[in-house]
């Protein structure tokens, strides 16, 4: 396990790609949408460049550009390629188990009607599709500027695990709809 945090990996990442320096680094998240697979906020870019560099995976230099604040620009040492190679290498062959919050209310289903099921998967079903509306707005801006085939696939993984998770509601829908009714039946045989 190396020695750096899917976050700390995500800013080494784009070091590496070029020098950069912070608001650089957020205009650069922001361009690629990487939050949608990354918990990189704003607030924390500084905060990992600090503590990269006190690892000694980034270096920094002050940069004076004309009529601007002085700004820090950070560039990669070759520890933190070496670092930032093993981090890719760990993450690529490990399928990670995802703990999604949806399943807790699977989980105590019962304690709700048929009816308050049924309106809480349309909203669920609604947020799927907004999901799927941006993932495809997304996936068209990244095929017109002609992104590289790692980047495209940041962009079609997260459609295919949403089309999947559309398709297990559709399914669920029938299913607990039949148990729910079967239950009500049930209970009406025993009056």
């Amino acid at each position: 396990m190396t020695g750096i945090s899917n976050l700390e990996a995500s800013i080494l990442g784009l070091i590496c790609e070029r020098s950069q320096y912070g608001y650089e680094l957020e205009k650069t998240i922001e361009q690629r949408h990487m939050r949608m697979w990354t918990d990189v906020a704003y607030s924390s870019i500084y905060y990992v460049l600090k503590k990269l560099e006190s690892k000694g995976y980034v270096t920094s230099k002050k940069e004076i550009v004309e009529n601007r604040p002085i700004r820090k620009v950070f560039s990669v040492t070759p520890e933190g390629r070496v670092v930032m190679k093993e981090k890719i290498m760990e993450v690529l062959v490990e399928f990670e188990k995802h703990v999604f919050a949806i399943d807790l209310g699977l989980m105590n289903l019962d304690l709700l009607t048929l009816d308050e099921v049924l309106d809480c998967l349309d909203k669920y079903e609604s947020d799927i599709d907004q999901t799927l509306e941006f993932l495809e707005c997304v996936g068209e801006e990244v095929a017109a500027n002609d992104g590289p085939p790692n980047i495209r696939a940041l962009v079609r993984k997260p459609t295919y695990h949403v089309n999947a998770e559309r398709e297990w509601l559709k399914e669920f829908r029938q299913e607990i709809t039949d148990h729910y009714r079967k239950k009500d039946n049930n209970s009406k045989e025993e009056m």
